[in-house]
């Protein structure tokens, strides 16, 4: 449904902007020449060209709406997976053991000049 609803859609917007086109303005348009009287007079192409041009536009904004929520419904996710989160674990109060520290191993590293992993040592 979702496909064939884009396919009218693509027609309805080739429709729309063909009809502007043809619809006379300051320079002339692309509008086409026809007889002076009946039916495709100056007048009645005219009038003929506002309401087609009202009615293409009307369509193409009801459709687009209708896509949107058709869109907005079929790709909505039933869930939320909840298995790539994170396990909390609990914080410690109080200092962190000299053992326990991550960092204890660069500051030694720091405090000889020497960085075992290719890094440039802070300036002393």
């Amino acid at each position: 449904m979702f496909t064939f609803l884009l396919v009218v859609q693509a027609i309805i917007a080739a429709c729309l902007v063909t009809v502007i086109l043809m619809q006379r303005s300051e320079g002339g348009g692309l509008g086409m020449g026809g007889s002076p009287s009946g039916f495709m007079s100056a007048r009645g192409a005219a009038d003929f060209l506002t309401r087609s041009t009202t009615v293409l536009a009307t369509v193409f904004v009801l459709l687009s709406i209708a896509l949107a929520v058709i869109a907005s419904v079929r790709h909505a996710p039933g869930s939320i997976d909840t298995s790539l989160v994170k396990q909390a674990t609990p914080a410690t109060s109080g200092p962190v053991p000299a053992g326990d520290d991550p960092l204890a191993g660069a500051a030694q590293a720091v405090g000889n000049g020497a960085a075992s992993n290719g890094a440039v040592p802070l300036a002393n």
